[in-house]
């Protein structure tokens, strides 16, 4: 996720103020903001299935097929069981907000089916803004918000750790919250106010993991605690809402370090908790299960398998039958030897089945998850595990790319309808060919999706397979010609003939190519190709050059670190580089052997500064400034003039013209007013019309937009965590 510098005035649902006590008070919600009426869009998602980490799922305790599940930076959904869909409930999160769409905890009323409560806020680092809790009267359809004074880190480590907010079982008023850094909060007013419990034992937490769990027992409330050695207690009661004890006779050691989640059995009266020595998704080695009589609080461990030697992992998700007294399930977390499972007892866990063994996979649904490969893996990262309250054979379990479920305990499918979490940084529509968007993502690699309404039928792109894409280039005019680049295991580098259906790896690749694989341009015949290598800490390295279709490769001395690489749509020969240091333009008419500089003085200091070159034209070239705004050079960049139509512009793309119109529609994302929203111009930026609304902002999406270039008014718009975006003129 990328910081960005605030708008000039948010865009909120409001949210019912008051005074936190103990030096917490809350922020006074603020008006949902005015903006001019969109032009009527409608707005999908280009279906690809999943994509990314979920955190948590919810069965709604006293309804029937109602659930919800959490994401670390995708929002929140709630899942019908009559359509087997489900609806996201965050999408009205606009630009200023986009710290908020990671969700850090959920819970629900027991006792009043249309109460959700969800604890939001990505990151807990000091560039990141306060948390905030959302409460919602009718399922997520509408919510009212209270700012807290409290960071949450929904996409940091611990994140798929159990439920941190809870409805207390005595009092449908009373809620809890447990933090990362600052202890346990509680509202005696259904979250419209927030006050750090004094007495609680376990604050404040310096290492970030702080409340790892709240679960009710009966009237009693357990809170875990991430922060433990090992040697100290990590389990805290309270059975008054007051005071908090230690819970007695707890496991200690290595296994036991942190408490990760739990769930309380009330027919047999017996809590299980799930553990691990580190708060994961990744990094843990050890784990245990353990069960907790609450009548004579006699503890027996219960874990299905010991972690040891090369078989190393920790325990995850835990679920319990209401419908089956002493029926538990619990999965493995970051078991790569042996793959993540889960297991089932029938008998409180004296036995227990591995139902990987038995496990039936079907991704016909989501053909990528076969990675590359004839088979799809059974679940990693398995920490969100739920099981249907009103039918013992409805299984559930969260992955770092899907949600895969179950009715028979034994046929498996992603279960994963609506739920599109993809962070996705490159988008080409192709003007040719049968697929009208190729996507590259930041953990799925590169996409061709042959129809929008579909997950891709090739899959991921293969041959290499790529964790995370980092380049993705056509060949404008010769558009059968296509090249990636990321993170892969075999390679760093691929191109295609075919517009992206299959790949080859590069023949050859620079060394640093295995440390830094960065952006990717190649020029209008796809004679040349630059590749920018950047590590993932920022450090810039040389561009490479090829000129055998990446057989070989030379360094560029003279293009500048670090930059985006831009080829000429027309010209083979001419190359363009935005130097964000100094704010400098340079150009190359020699495909790409050598770069000199054009204009200079332009915006500096900020490396998402973008340059695009209109389609079809040579020297054609629109920068993106973010809040310095817009320019445009019609000279190949050797001036700029500024666009005074908009005040701030985070990227830019074009499409299709306008009937009768001489210049391609332009697509942005950008401010011509007071809000940050999707724009479009088909007068060739003299004006705009704002084409997304208030329901539909999806957080941060400055990274990347193109419009369809057969198809006028459609665009592609890329998330960070909400997938592809594609809108259309209703």
């Amino acid at each position: 996720m990328h910081m960005s510098r605030p708008t000039r005035r948010a865009v909120l649902v409001g949210s019912a103020a008051g005074v936190v006590l103990a030096g917490l008070p809350s922020v006074q919600g603020r008006a949902q903001a005015a903006s001019a009426a969109p032009t009527g869009y409608r707005w999908r998602n280009a279906v690809i299935g999943g994509t990314g980490f979920i955190t948590g799922v919810l069965f709604h305790p006293s309804v029937r097929g109602l659930a919800y599940a959490r994401t670390d930076i995708g929002g929140a959904y709630r899942w019908d069981d009559r359509t087997a869909r489900w609806t996201p409930l965050l999408d009205h999160l606009g630009w200023d907000d986009w710290n908020l769409l990671g969700v850090e905890a959920m819970a629900v009323d027991p006792a009043h089916p249309g109460r959700l409560y969800l604890a939001v806020g990505t990151y807990a680092q000091s560039w990141a803004s306060n948390g905030a809790v959302l409460r919602s009267d009718d399922r997520g359809a509408t919510w009212t918000r209270t700012d807290l004074d409290v960071k949450l880190g929904a996409n940091e480590d611990g994140r798929g750790a159990g439920e941190r907010l809870l409805v207390d079982p005595r009092d449908s008023d009373t809620l809890w919250l447990g933090t990362r850094h600052d202890g346990l909060l509680k509202s005696t007013d259904r979250g419209a106010t927030w006050a750090a419990v004094s007495g609680f034992p376990g604050a404040p937490s310096a290492s970030g993991q702080g409340v790892t769990l709240l679960v009710a027992a009966e009237r009693a409330v357990y809170a875990g605690w991430g922060d433990s050695d090992g040697t100290g207690a990590n389990l805290y009661r309270t059975s008054d809402g007051t005071t908090w004890q230690a819970v007695p006779g707890q496991p200690s050691g290595t296994a036991a370090r942190v408490p990760i989640r739990a769930a309380y059995d009330k027919a047999t009266r017996h809590l299980y908790l799930t553990y691990a020595n580190a708060p994961g998704p990744n990094g843990q080695s050890d784990g245990s299960v353990h069960r907790l009589c609450t009548l004579d609080g006699k503890w027996t461990e219960v874990t299905p398998v010991k972690p040891g030697g090369d078989d190393a992992f920790g325990y995850g998700g835990v679920a319990v039958d209401p419908r089956r007294p002493g029926t538990v399930v619990v999965s493995t977390n970051n078991r790569w030897a042996a793959v993540d499972t889960v297991f089932r007892s029938t008998d409180g866990g004296r036995t227990w089945t591995s139902l990987k063994d038995s496990a039936v996979l079907d991704v016909s649904e989501t053909p990528y998850l076969k990675w590359g490969g004839d088979a799809p893996k059974f679940g990693w990262w398995i920490q969100a595990l739920a099981l249907d309250p009103y039918d013992s054979k409805h299984l559930v379990f969260g992955t770092g790319a899907t949600l895969y479920g179950t009715r028979d305990l034994k046929n498996w499918a992603p279960q994963i309808r609506g739920l599109e979490e993809a962070s996705v940084v490159q988008l080409v529509s192709p003007p040719v060919g049968e697929a009208h968007l190729l996507s590259g993502s930041r953990d799925i690699g590169v996409m061709y999706h042959d129809t929008l309404t579909a997950s891709p039928s090739r899959g991921m792109a293969t041959n290499p397979v790529f964790g995370s894409a980092t380049g993705l280039a056509q060949a404008a005019a010769k558009p059968a010609y296509v090249v990636r680049t990321g993170w892969g295991d075999h390679g760093n580098g691929a191109y295609s003939d075919d517009g992206g259906r299959t790949w080859a790896p590069f023949a050859g690749q620079p060394d640093i190519a295995r440390n830094a694989p960065g952006p990717i341009a190649t020029n209008a015949d796809g004679s040349a190709l630059l590749w920018v290598f950047v590590h993932w800490d920022g450090t810039k390295y040389p561009a490479y050059r090829s000129t055998d279709n990446g057989s070989t490769w030379t360094e560029v001395p003279s293009f500048p670190k670090g930059a985006t690489p831009v080829a000429d749509p027309a010209d083979p020969t001419l190359f363009y580089a935005y130097d964000t240091d100094t704010g400098t333009l340079l150009a190359s008419t020699d495909s790409g052997l050598s770069f000199t500089a054009r204009a200079t003085g332009l915006p500096s200091g900020d490396s998402q500064f973008k340059v695009v070159a209109a389609p079809g034209r040579s020297g054609d070239l629109w920068l993106s400034a973010k809040w310095n705004g817009l320019y445009r050079s019609t000279d190949g960049g050797a001036s700029f003039s500024k666009v005074d139509s908009c005040w701030a512009s985070y990227t830019l793309g074009f499409g299709k013209a306008a009937d009768g119109a001489d210049y391609p529609a332009i697509y942005q994302v950008g401010s011509t007013e007071a809000i940050t929203a999707v724009h479009r111009s088909d007068d060739g930026a003299k004006s705009w019309v704002r084409i997304n609304d208030d329901q539909h902002q999806w957080g941060w999406i400055g990274e990347t937009i193109t419009g369809d270039p057969r198809v006028y008014g459609r665009v592609y718009l890329a998330t960070n965590g909400r997938g592809v975006q594609y809108g259309e003129p209703t």
